[in-house]
């Protein structure tokens, strides 16, 4: 907030009792509080003045030409729901062209409502093959809708995929998309099998990053999905763990490094109860003390390391996305074998 300063040359105002001189102290500030910005997508300049506080900030003429209008989107069937929203397959009527439509819950107080439009223009500047584009967003009657790439094939979740080749495709593919999102300085944050879609021409794209933190800041922990707590990293969890330090992007790796395994092992890496049906203490007490899961020894030896250099307790010790890209498990690998077996039915997660 500024302050008004009176002009010493100019005349007090009438009835206005002279101040004495002196009284501004240019030698106190008020220290600004520091923030990690590898943590969080940056945000973009806020709108111009002229736009009121708490409305969706505005789009660019260029984007606006590109972007369908919501009125021409049909809703075909819903393809997922959870506790954050419904994702619906619509298509646009003009093109006849097919796309997912998320519809997030809740109404979120003006400045979130602002922080979501904000960051989700941002997203929509994501460009590459491994990321679910978002092409549009809509704040209309009080509902966010956010416009996405539509992946015919859903979610990996509940699926198994013991063909090592296809398993290092599909984690070659993630990768290279962790990797962009990384250089990017954009941290995912909820990395996990129902994050990661797949369509009929077998690419593997990551989805909903950058939204759903927002989100989780402003949900009661208790309302929480268990899945997403699932698959976080142990110094994520407990705080008191590599001394109060957390890395978003080693976090990534970790959530990573736990989907590949639930692939090859069908069922979640630290037990079938826990994640699933189990209480959350047990589930966390596992994540932060038990020895991290290990690939079993039925699976290639390139396999068990590739899985190791993910699932590190130490978080320095995880490799990066660029450096397991050139891991034998990934560069080794064929990449020419089938989609992977399903055994749960396959939806867009919310």
């Amino acid at each position: 907030m500024m302050l008004n300063q009176s002009d010493p040359t100019r005349p007090a105002n009438p009835g206005t009792p002279n101040r004495p001189s002196g009284r501004r102290r240019p030698d106190l500030t008020l220290p600004l509080p520091q923030r990690d910005p590898s943590l969080a997508v940056p945000l973009p300049l806020p709108p111009p003045t002229s736009s009121s506080a708490g409305t969706t900030p505005p789009i660019s003429s260029s984007s606006v030409s590109s972007t369908p209008a919501l009125s021409d989107l049909d809703r075909v069937r819903r393809i997922g729901s959870g506790s954050g929203g419904t994702v619906w397959m619509v298509r646009h009527r003009p093109t006849n062209r097919i796309y997912a439509l998320k519809v997030i819950y809740g109404n979120h107080e003006p400045s979130v409502r602002l922080q979501i439009c904000r960051e989700i223009e941002i997203l929509r500047t994501a460009d590459n093959p491994f990321v679910v584009r978002c092409h549009a967003m809509y704040d209309h009657a009080g509902e966010i809708q956010i416009l996405l790439e539509f992946m015919d094939g859903g979610s990996l979740e509940n699926r198994q995929i013991r063909d090592e080749p296809f398993l290092a495709d599909v984690a070659r593919q993630v990768l290279a998309g962790l990797a962009y999102l990384h250089r990017r300085k954009i941290v995912h944050r909820d990395i996990k099998p129902s994050n990661l879609l797949i369509n009929s021409r077998r690419e593997v794209k990551i989805a909903d990053f950058g939204v759903g933190r927002i989100l989780a800041q402003t949900m009661d922990p208790c309302n929480s999905s268990v899945g997403t707590i699932a698959y976080m990293s142990p110094e994520r969890i407990n705080t008191d763990l590599n001394q109060g330090a957390y890395d978003g992007y080693a976090g990534d790796i970790w959530s990573f490094g736990l989907s590949v395994l639930e692939f090859y092992l069908g069922r979640f890496p630290f037990g079938d109860n826990l994640g699933r049906q189990g209480d959350w203490a047990s589930l966390m007490v596992a994540i932060c003390y038990s020895n991290p899961p290990d690939a079993p020894p039925t699976a290639s030896r390139e396999f068990r390391s590739f899985i190791a250099c993910c699932l590190q307790k130490e978080p320095a010790r995880r490799q990066t996305a660029a450096q397991l890209l050139q891991h034998p498990f990934i560069t080794k690998s064929s990449h020419s074998h089938g989609p992977p077996s399903s055994s749960g039915s396959a939806s867009s997660a919310v």
